[in-house]
């Protein structure tokens, strides 16, 4: 099927798809792209933002703090290389990165978002502005 808002109204392919899944256990995950450990394998430089749910204000108002957020992204591109997250709403959370990772925008482009408050995504661009080199 050709798709006109694709570039030059290629067809798409599987190829075109970035990997995301989510595992509805308790809690749930939600997870996209690469992991930690293959963006270390690859050898790229990186940086990593991590937040658990004990630091995240929905999941401490539900009392269900189990679990963690964290995102990888190229360090020279500003890339949103892959993300997980592990707790309260994380299979629903985890569409904010996704669809940054489809447009090709830098994770700047949500690092001072407000998001509506209490709910998980408002900590994302939290977690953007506190990260530390991959290594």
């Amino acid at each position: 099927m050709l798709d006109p808002d694709l570039e030059g109204g290629r067809l798409r392919g599987v190829s075109d798809r970035i990997t995301a899944y989510a595992l509805y256990i308790d809690p749930p995950l939600g997870r996209i792209g690469l992991t930690e450990a293959e963006v270390r394998a690859a050898g790229r430089p990186a940086l990593v933002g991590r937040r658990p749910m004990t630091r995240v204000g929905r999941a401490v108002e539900k009392g269900e703090t189990q679990g963690f957020m964290k995102v990888v992204v190229d360090a020279e591109t500003k890339a949103v290389l892959g993300a997980a997250i592990l707790g309260l709403n994380g299979d629903e959370a985890i569409h904010g990165l996704l669809d940054l990772m489809y447009a090709k925008a830098p994770y700047t482009t949500i690092q001072r978002a407000v998001h509506i408050h209490p709910t998980v995504s408002e900590l994302i661009p939290t977690m953007l502005g506190e990260m530390t080199p991959l290594v």
